[in-house]
């Protein structure tokens, strides 16, 4: 039986690889600005931002346990929250770069994405345990 080849082509690292881009270029405009701590933080975090996005861009379809309830309201659940996460998470690392271009005080944004990260590896970590 003949199976065609999955095909994994570039598009699929487009999206962080844009990401680590901004981040590469955002971080050389606040160096070359004098703002070095910042410029090092908006990187950090964009990187960060990037490698989240190309560990999920293959993520099968999540496991989701009796908290969501089962069936289509389950996925309807967990999709609602995946999606949450995903636009909070834009927006947290958005402000940030926008306040750190605008040279304002990006400490509350730092915080916040220091929350997300913590927030997501501790729940992966427990769920995969879960599971």
């Amino acid at each position: 039986m003949w199976i065609a080849p999955e095909r994994r082509g570039l598009g699929r690292w487009a999206v962080p690889g844009l990401v680590l881009g901004a981040g590469v270029v955002v971080g050389s405009l606040l160096a070359a600005d004098g703002r070095y701590g910042t410029a090092l933080v908006a990187l950090a975090a964009l990187a960060v931002y990037s490698g989240h996005l190309a560990y999920r861009r293959n993520d099968p379809v999540l496991p989701f346990g009796e908290g969501f309830g089962s069936g289509h309201r389950a996925r309807t659940h967990l999709r609602a929250a995946a999606l949450t996460g995903d636009v909070l998470t834009v927006a947290v690392v958005g402000a940030l770069v926008v306040e750190a271009l605008r040279g304002a005080d990006i400490t509350p944004y730092v915080w916040l994405g220091g929350l997300a990260v913590t927030t997501y590896l501790l729940a992966a970590a427990v769920g995969g345990r879960a599971m």
